[in-house]
């Protein structure tokens, strides 16, 4: 998908700039602008997938599944260097404002690669939950916060061609710009939360609590439960309190009862139980009744 994502990005591409060029309007610019960002930060993707689809060697015992955040962080940085790009662009228009050129031509034109952009950005963000990979969730929503823009572009367009004041093209430039900067600086951050080995929210791993709680039947308490995404795999890991009579492979059989029940709710989890004798409860955390 995301080397179906620099095709389409290239085609959205080629439209935007074609608008641009039939009007001359710094919203229009803005426009294809961000769409250059779309297409540089597809092949980041690509690549970043490619590469973190590798298994686990020497060098990186645990995968390269965080490639897919760098790939998302790139982008975020991508995105806000255009919003820049763009208020240069919004000022200069500002400052020397001129009459659209074929408006409701360049329009159209627009609104053919906004659709475009519409139909693969929600293809993008199911198929990236579906497969839990950042790099496609990622692209995606900044292709749906791309068409977000170009209808608010468009609106702001037509508002020149109905009002005939010239400054309100570089005035939707510039809140077309303030817009991207957001969403950059979001993606940005939850980006960076994931290189940083930031928990996943606070309902999943109640979740996960509650189903070891449920499974690990025989056993006395699991204590110390921590858990991260590295791009689509999740890793959990925990200590698990046994009575000291119990043999090695009747514990064995817990963990394997626990991890398939964690598995069949999280998929793609990597699990790592440590198990302990009685004295060393903690008496908090997970009580396994």
């Amino acid at each position: 998908m995301a080397a179906g994502s620099i095709a389409v990005g290239v085609v959205v591409l080629g439209l935007k700039l074609l608008a641009w060029q039939l009007t001359g309007s710094a919203a229009l610019f803005s426009d294809a602008a961000e769409s250059v960002v779309n297409v540089v930060a597809a092949g980041f993707a690509f690549f970043a997938l490619r590469f973190a689809a590798k298994p686990a060697d020497a060098n990186h015992p645990y995968g390269h599944h965080k490639a897919e955040f760098f790939s998302a962080v790139i982008e975020g940085v991508l995105i806000v260097l255009a919003a820049i790009s763009i208020l240069n662009e919004a000022w200069r228009a500002f400052l020397h404002p001129e009459p659209l050129d074929a408006p409701l031509l360049g329009v159209g034109v627009n609104m053919l690669a906004t659709v475009l952009n519409a139909s693969w950005g929600s293809l993008l963000v199911r198929a990236g939950r579906q497969q839990r990979s950042p790099a496609l969730v990622g692209d995606g929503k900044h292709l749906l916060a791309d068409v977000v823009t170009s209808v608010g572009v468009v609106f702001g367009v037509g508002l020149v061609v109905l009002t005939g004041l010239p400054w309100l093209d570089p005035l939707v430039a510039a809140l077309t710009a303030v817009y991207i900067l957001g969403s950059g600086t979001f993606l940005i951050r939850d980006s960076v939360g994931g290189l940083m080995d930031a928990a996943p929210p606070f309902e999943i791993v109640e979740r996960i609590r509650q189903l070891v709680a449920r499974h690990a039947v025989g056993a006395l308490e699991a204590h110390d439960l921590r858990m991260r995404h590295a791009g689509r795999v999740t890793f959990l890991e925990f200590h698990l309190v046994v009575p000291g009579s119990m043999t090695v492979a009747e514990a064995h059989e817990i963990c394997d009862r626990t991890e398939a029940a964690l598995k069949a709710e999280v998929h793609d989890m990597t699990i790592t139980i440590h198990v302990e004798p009685e004295g060393k409860a903690k008496h908090h955390g997970v009580i396994v009744l």
